[in-house]
């Protein structure tokens, strides 16, 4: 088994660094900080994260990791400065949770699947926080196609849900064809509905084939941020700035990086 005592210590030295940070003598900036502005922060890190995996990054997932890590022990001193709770108690907290919602782990039950498990530790979750909503827990701050994912995943683990990807996509496609004839009115609406719909219905089909549709957006963003930065260059080359170039000169070079992503992989 790896060795984990050197954890403790360098964890506790963060801890030390922003406590520092935040006391008489610290960092102006630091001190000036509250949980809201730090929020802030942390989804911007979380993000970073969350870009450096699907890059495959180790080396930048390692330093995301940190700067995570940072976020939330500042966003705890700042909560055990007015008084609310520590870090002791957040680990704590957490430490006992993972224990409880792993009862085929540490207790007697007997979970044999992965699916076994996900419906068992969202039952717990319920019963955990004593909530009669089956949705509760299910941020509607968070970005709306991850939470209709997880909205689609929580119904699922009741019972309803669609049997197979196949027969979700053809409510996607029921959904596509509302949306075409939407496109046609006046009433702005409608047509916002209609793309909510299609939009919900894709992220349930993603949902059922393992794919997360957030993430899988955040690819297809860095995916057409690459390709339009090397439009550029290419204009570049041929002593062209873009908006120099017409349409179809443009979708010729797309069309050539493509060819070349496909002949690389």
């Amino acid at each position: 088994m790896a060795d984990y005592s050197g954890i403790a210590e360098k964890f506790s030295e963060l801890v030390k660094i922003m406590v520092t940070l935040r006391g008489e003598g610290g960092c102006p900036w630091d001190r000036i900080q509250d949980e809201k502005s730090i929020l802030n922060f942390f989804l911007e890190e979380a993000y970073e994260l969350a870009e450096a995996i699907l890059k495959g990054r180790p080396e930048e997932v390692a330093e995301e990791l940190g700067d995570v890590l940072m976020e939330i022990v500042f966003l705890a001193r700042i909560y055990e400065e007015k008084g609310c709770f520590d870090l002791n108690l957040v680990i704590e907290g957490i430490n006992q949770k993972m224990i409880n919602r792993h009862p085929h782990v540490f207790g007697s039950a007997r979970l044999t699947s992965p699916q076994e498990v996900r419906n068992e530790w969202s039952k717990l979750k319920i019963k955990e926080k004593a909530e009669e909503d089956p949705l509760a827990g299910i941020s509607s701050r968070m970005p709306a196609l991850l939470e209709a994912f997880l909205l689609g995943r929580r119904a699922a683990q009741f019972g309803f849900d669609w049997p197979s990807a196949e027969a979700a996509f053809e409510k996607l496609e029921e959904e596509l064809a509302e949306l075409k004839a939407g496109l046609s009115l006046v009433e702005d609406k409608i047509l916002r509905e209609e793309i909510g719909d299609f939009l919900f219905s894709l992220a349930n089909v993603c949902r059922l084939k393992g794919i997360n549709p957030e993430l899988t957006l955040k690819q297809a963003n860095q995916k057409f941020r690459l390709r339009f930065n090397l439009i550029r260059q290419k204009l570049k080359e041929r002593g062209k700035e873009l908006g120099q170039a017409s349409l179809e000169e443009m979708d010729k070079i797309w069309e050539e990086i493509k060819g070349k992503e496909r002949e690389k992989s």
